[in-house]
Formats: structure tokens, sequence, C-alpha cells
């Protein structure tokens, strides 16, 4: 099993940054890509940016390239997803998530963490 712990969410303005951070604990030697997702009240959850664990390659959805910034620390087991530029569509309750080698679903996620973007 794996665990993930997020944080970082808060309210900002339109323009604005914020930092998200998603811990891995437990079997994390197991992770093969992380990823973060996004839910928007009303709406499916949908793919923000996904990254592997060893080697770092990094993939991002449309609507946050430029603009958003993923990275990691194996020595901390953790993920960063810098956001830069907020915009309210941004806002969401963003999750981390965590899969293995060999399977094509998360089945690892954390509690998810609120980002609010006021215009």
């Amino acid at each position: 099993q794996v665990q993930l712990v997020e944080s970082g969410g808060g309210s900002v303005q339109a323009g604005g940054s914020l930092r998200l951070s998603c811990a891995a604990s437990g079997r994390s030697s197991s992770i093969y890509r992380m990823a973060w997702f996004r839910q928007a009240l009303g709406k499916e959850r949908e793919f923000v940016v996904s990254i592997m664990w060893n080697s770092g390659s990094i993939s991002y959805a449309d609507s946050v390239k430029g603009r958003f910034t993923a990275s990691r620390d194996n020595a901390k087991n953790t993920v960063y997803l810098q956001m830069n530029s907020l915009k309210p569509e941004d806002t969401a309750v963003y999750y981390c998530a965590a899969r293995p080698l060999g399977i094509a679903e998360y089945p690892y996620w954390g509690q998810g963490t609120q980002v609010t973007v006021s215009s």
C-alpha cells in the first residue's frame, strides 16, 4: 500500500501562484508514475500532469502547459505542483495519485486539497 498526503492548497486571486505538495509513504518504492488530477464542483475529474518516478519524464494537460510545473524529490518521496498565472477555471479539488508499473489505473489517491482562484 502507498499513502499519499497533499498539502498547499488555498485561495488566491487570478494571476497568483500556489504550490502543492504530495508526500508518499508506505510502499513508495513500488511507485512507477505519479500524477495530479483535479475535479471542479459539478464536473468530472480531469488529468493535470503526470511524472514518472524514476526518469522524471513529465506530461501536462494542454490547459495547464506553460503555467504549471511538476517536479519531484525522490529523497523525500514527494512531488510538487507549482501553479502560476492561476485562473478562476483552475478552481478545483486537486488530487495526487500514484500507480505501480504494469497497472494502467491509479490505485492510490490522496485526500485532495482545495484550490480556489477568485477573479
